[in-house]
């Protein structure tokens, strides 16, 4: 993933939030090293809550041997059985349309970025949980506790001004 992540229009969504409850993954071998994981990020557009699945990172040795798609199954199935009524993802299309992803489902959506409309795609685990949901996804999920670094840059940070 390296350190160009950051400056990913989906890491915006990402910066500062914990992954939504019970659904951040990790796969290991028998060793008990990590060897893939995936998260997935509470989000909503025109007040239509949504989960944003991002990054779904495995192993380089591992890739091809089916570990990304055991991830994406067991990440939309504990979505559906917590409630969850849909999926966005920036992603691959021919890749994740074997799990229900189409472009057409964020047709109204918008990114708080750049972002190439034939990745930008969505799957519905409730029919019609999109419905209704327009302009741009914006984080919603719980803040990620202050570290030491982030504490002291908010306090060095200088005051600004009300006008």
């Amino acid at each position: 993933m390296g350190p160009e992540r950051f400056k990913k229009t989906c890491e915006r969504l990402r910066a500062g939030r914990l992954p939504a409850e019970g659904l951040a993954l990790v796969a290991r071998d028998a060793l008990g090293r990590v060897i893939g994981s995936v998260r997935l990020w509470q989000v909503e557009a025109g007040g239509v809550p949504a989960l944003m699945l991002g990054p779904l990172a495995v192993d380089p040795w591992w890739q091809g041997r089916g570990v990304g798609a055991a991830l994406m199954r067991q990440a939309l199935a504990r979505a559906a059985a917590r409630g969850h009524g849909a999926v966005i993802l920036v992603g691959d299309a021919p890749y994740y349309a074997r799990f229900g992803f189409s472009p057409a489902l964020t047709a109204a959506l918008d990114l708080p970025g750049p972002v190439d409309r034939a990745r930008f795609l969505a799957c519905e685990l409730r029919p019609g949980a999109l419905a209704g949901g327009r302009g741009c996804l914006l984080a919603s999920g719980a803040m990620a506790p202050l570290t030491r670094a982030r504490r002291r840059l908010a306090l060095t940070a200088p005051a600004r001004r009300a006008s």
